[in-house]
């Protein structure tokens, strides 16, 4: 029989005491579990008050932190300048990221080339004619090219047999693509002609682990083509000749094994012809390494700076960037930095975020011959001073410092100097000249829209 251990109230009137007092017949046994349970339950609480004074230490620190919010359209320059940033004030944090960034500077050519081909194909299809008796008399045709029986489909194009054949090959990249936009992407949204990723997904985390795997495989110093090339070459049966090859989602691996017909491809004056006659301006593209495909191609390639600078990424949401300050004027200091999607349909979600930063950083590109990806009808620039106006005039920014950076300036002087008028595009410029600087002051609208012009700086 289990022996009980009485308790004698000393205060009956508390009734607190009263509730927390052990039962009056509470034998050793029972005491003991509820020993161990209020041990227990005293460990849970002393982890919880840790938990919530390592949660006010990090409030407190956010608060003290510099918070930055990146605005404007898509495409305007926000993620270069955010790379341009940490490159200059926290560089080991940018070094860090240098794995993640390889993939998709690989993944940036393998689009500029998969737009080459569609360049090509195009090419071919509308260059196809059907022989007939009237043409094979009167000899039409390209020299030497006109069959000589009537119906007979042929082409006009100046590609040939050397384009297609090389097209073909470089055709075994095009499922490199398709697999690793499923692991960036699995729920397979589509981001046109740029490389996109989900803000929080870990992407970095993701790519940085491919990267480092390619990096691991054991290729030989001089590649062999993977099978769906080798086939094409003449080489050996897809298989037998290819073991080294056996990861085919390797980007390096098949880059590699392409680089050459990549540059020849590129650097061929037919195709720079054709291109030019169906007006495809690649080196326009965001994310354009086909000038650097010998290089980003090899398969020991190490990004530079430069090279992850230009890297063209899209993300989805917004993505928080978090690091600290290594040197400049404050050194240790923390900073966060959110970069929003600029697209029309992300745009709600900018208010949110105004109350909490101290400073806006808005990028206009000065592209004034271009238009909106999601709405062809609408002006670029006439977008970025319509959104800029909107931003001045919000009454939640009336004391954030607010910074207008008018960007892709490389751009409009190049535009400029083939002799482009503004006026075409831009209705309300008017007959100014047509030059940088009086371009430059019709995007500067900033003092004309805000009566606190003294937190604008442009």
């Amino acid at each position: 029989m289990a022996t009980r251990v009485f308790w004698n109230n000393t205060d009956p009137d508390d009734p607190l005491a009263r509730a927390l007092q052990p039962p009056f017949d509470e034998s050793l046994e029972e005491r003991a579990v509820r020993i161990r349970q209020q041990e227990e339950a005293a460990r849970v609480s002393k982890e919880i008050d840790e938990e919530i004074a390592v949660a006010r230490k990090a409030y407190e620190r956010r608060k003290r932190a510099i918070k930055i919010l990146l605005l404007g359209q898509a495409e305007s320059g926000k993620s270069t300048t955010l790379k341009n940033f940490q490159l200059q004030f926290s560089p080991q944090h940018f070094g860090k990221e240098r794995a993640a960034w390889k993939t998709i500077i690989q993944l940036n050519l393998i689009r500029c080339i998969k737009r080459l081909l569609e360049a090509l194909q195009e090419e071919w299809e509308s260059s196809l004619q059907t022989t007939t008796a009237s043409s094979i008399a009167k000899g039409k045709g390209v020299a030497g090219r006109t069959p000589t029986t009537p119906g007979v489909r042929f082409s006009t194009s100046p590609l040939n047999d050397h384009h297609r054949r090389i097209r073909m090959r470089l055709s075994a990249l095009l499922p490199i693509e398709d697999e690793l936009m499923r692991k960036l992407l699995p729920d397979n949204v589509s981001g046109g002609r740029d490389v996109c990723v989900r803000a929080g997904s870990g992407w970095k985390g993701v790519l940085a682990a491919l990267s480092s795997n390619s990096s691991t495989l054991d290729v030989p110093r001089n590649p062999q083509p993977p099978p769906l090339v080798s086939a094409m070459k003449g080489a050996s049966r897809p298989g037998t000749g290819n073991s080294q090859f056996k990861d085919k989602d390797n980007p390096s691996a098949v880059l590699a094994a392409c680089r050459d017909d990549i540059v020849t491809l590129w650097e061929d004056t037919v195709v720079q012809a054709v291109l030019k006659k169906q007006n495809v301006r690649l080196q326009d593209m965001p994310g354009f390494f086909l000038n650097d495909a010998g290089r980003v191609a090899a398969i020991n390639y190490e990004p530079t700076d430069d090279d992850i600078v230009r890297a063209r990424v899209r993300t989805l949401g917004v993505e928080e960037h978090h690091f600290t300050m290594e040197n400049g004027a404050l050194p240790g200091t923390e900073w966060y930095i959110y970069d929003v999607g600029g697209s029309r349909s992300v745009r709600q979600h900018w208010i949110p975020y105004f109350d909490d930063v101290q400073a806006i950083i808005f990028l206009a590109p000065l592209a004034f011959n271009l238009t909106l990806e999601e709405d062809a009808k609408v002006n670029r620039l006439e977008d970025s001073i319509s959104l800029w106006r909107e931003v001045c005039q919000n009454p939640l920014l009336s004391k954030t410092t607010l910074i207008l950076f008018l960007n892709k300036m490389d751009i409009l002087q190049a535009t400029l100097a083939a002799g482009i008028r503004v006026a075409k595009y831009v209705p309300s410029y008017g007959d100014q000249p047509n030059d940088v600087q009086h371009v430059t002051k019709c995007a500067n609208v900033s003092r004309t829209l805000s009566a606190a012009a003294a937190h604008r700086f442009v």
